[in-house]
């Protein structure tokens, strides 16, 4: 027992001998405290380093790369990349005329607006993006949420004019919301918006626009206002006699056609264009069968006469006074959101693919003047869509000139090819978008978040449950506030753990993680996983009293030596 007494005492001092000194650090002003703290929260990459050291003249021509990337990749631009941007750019057209104009009638806005909605937004983000594969045009989400959120105060068929100047403003606003973020640096504020939230907040909203899209896929004429699922299941199956049989086996018909085309594009990348062109052959071959069958006269509804030309000024329909301005700068906060997240989630995601820096920043400037100028130019909300993106990835695109082909493609169809769309069938439009739609469901993700962290699980389901019980809105908001919930417990109830020695070694593990890890006798060695401070000071010291209690009373249990030392390792 002696000798034990002695070799303890003899490991200390070679612990105290070891020990170094904690000096305080450099004296600073408080201004240069502040300096430095507001560069590492707001410009963490330290944009204007390339700036030092630099001529008048450099600096002019960095600036100019900074504020416009097109002016990075464009002097190098060669007629090989031009042909690759070629076939890609007509590839995604082939994609974002089709889903243009259903995207448009997803959102109560007239078809047309959807086919502007892709002209004018790429050839913006084409000039002003850093990502070499976002696809820009309308999306399914920002979509039902702006139809969803304005149809509350304004029905789009009673006054379809005040409807489209509230979705014009709203999307002014969601641009000035983006840019204001870019602009200031604030792009944190979207991480808000964790990845367990947008699994299940995307998946909800797939629902709902598949839902939605029975009123089209069954010809019904009286259908709900609302978004739920009761209310939704409700009315079709109250509206059964306005069931028409014809509209019902075209739409069938497509959604298998379209289906299977995803299906042979996910199973074999390669054939990814089969998936991008099903879409517009789906929506040629429709509309001649119903002009040859003359099926409009027999129960299908078709889209109608489409405004033939380019985008019409807008500014003097944006909507500043009145009672629907608290509206409209609601629905632009929420689909700028959105569409924020979504459009650098995807330029993130490609551009790790091809080891790329993508911007964050740059990227919300971007999107946010994209939508503004989109706003004065008869376009609504915008962003880089999933879909798209990944069809202009697997197309080959080396930069975002496969924008400009694409907003190209669609200025000659506005000019040129409008009559045809007449015939059209909105049945096939809805067989698009439940088709775009449901690869926003991911199982396997959810399934990995269930395995990973039940709570955040738990804020998948919110958002699921509360997005197709509740509403859109409604349902994001319990989901991001659950998670901020999280952020704030996981700071005032930090983590602590028990560490023990790996034999042979001087490291120390968590004794649950590491099966050989093994206790010191007499010591207690605690791992504090959080940062200490005021909000968290009060729990730690009651929960490291409680540490010491169980370990005293384990040990008196053991009959082993008492404990005798306390280390923590924390964050300051």
């Amino acid at each position: 027992m002696e000798a034990n007494a002695e070799s303890m005492q003899s490991h200390c001092l070679e612990i105290a001998m070891e020990a170094h000194k904690v000096v305080p650090p450099p004296h600073r002003s408080t201004i240069a405290k502040l300096k430095t703290r507001l560069k590492e929260t707001f410009f963490p990459d330290d944009p204007l380093r390339q700036f030092k050291g630099q001529s008048m003249k450099k600096k002019f021509i960095l600036a100019a790369q900074y504020l416009f990337p097109i002016l990075q990749w464009g002097p190098n631009y060669s007629f090989n990349l031009f042909k690759s941007d070629v076939v890609s750019g007509l590839t995604i057209a082939s994609l974002a005329i089709p889903q243009g104009i259903s995207y448009a009638k997803l959102a109560n806005l007239p078809p047309i607006v959807g086919l502007y909605s892709s002209f004018v937004p790429p050839l913006v983000y084409a000039v002003l993006g850093s990502s070499r594969d976002l696809a820009v045009g309308p999306v399914s989400i920002a979509s039902l949420v702006l139809g969803s959120m304005l149809i509350q105060e304004v029905s789009p068929n009673k006054d379809p004019l005040l409807f489209l100047q509230l979705a014009f403003t709203s999307t002014l606003f969601a641009g000035l919301f983006q840019a204001s973020l870019g602009f200031l640096r604030l792009g944190f504020i979207i991480d808000f918006l964790s990845k367990a939230t947008l699994i299940g907040f995307m998946a909800g909203a797939a629902i709902i626009v598949s839902l939605q899209q029975l009123k089209g896929l069954l010809g019904i004429t009286h259908f709900t206002k609302q978004m739920g699922v009761v209310p939704v299941l409700s009315s079709v199956f109250h509206n059964t006699k306005e069931w028409s049989w014809q509209t019902i086996l075209m739409g069938f018909c497509f959604l298998v056609v379209l289906l299977l085309a995803r299906h042979v594009s996910m199973r074999n990348p390669k054939l990814f264009w089969v998936s991008a062109g099903a879409p517009l052959a789906s929506v040629i071959l429709s509309t001649l069968l119903v002009f040859a069958s003359k099926a409009n006269h027999h129960g299908i509804s078709v889209i109608g006469k489409l405004q033939q030309g380019l985008n019409p000024p807008s500014w003097n329909m944006l909507h500043f006074h009145g009672t629907h301005l608290g509206l409209v700068m609601k629905t632009g906060l929420v689909t700028g959101i959105l569409s924020l997240t979504e459009g650098i989630a995807v330029g993130r995601t490609f551009a790790a693919l091809k080891d790329y820096q993508v911007d964050g920043n740059k990227e919300m400037i971007a999107i946010g003047l994209m939508n503004m100028i989109g706003s004065s130019t008869s376009c609504y909300v915008t962003t880089g869509a999933f879909s798209r993106s990944a069809v202009n990835h697997n197309a080959g695109a080396k930069t975002a000139a496969s924008n400009i082909v694409m907003s190209v493609t669609v200025m000659v169809t506005l000019l040129f090819l409008m009559p045809l769309f007449q015939y059209t069938p909105n049945v096939v439009l809805g067989a698009i978008i439940v088709t775009a739609v449901v690869g926003l469901i991911d199982i396997p993700s959810a399934y990995h978040i269930w395995k990973v962290d039940k709570f955040d699980f738990l804020v998948t389901l919110c958002a699921f449950f509360g997005v197709i019980f509740i509403s859109v809105q409604q349902g994001l908001a319990i989901a991001v506030g659950l998670s901020i919930f999280k952020i704030l417990m996981q700071i005032t109830r930090p983590k602590t753990v028990m560490l023990g020695k790996i034999p042979g070694t001087d490291i120390y593990r968590n004794l649950h993680h590491y099966e050989e890890a093994s206790r010191v006798p007499g010591f207690l060695i605690l791992s504090i996983e959080s940062p200490i401070n005021f909000a968290n000071i009060t729990y730690l010291n009651e929960r490291i009293l409680r540490w010491i209690e169980e370990y005293e009373a384990e040990e008196d249990m053991k009959k082993q030596s008492s404990l005798r030392f306390l280390f923590w390792k924390c964050q300051l």
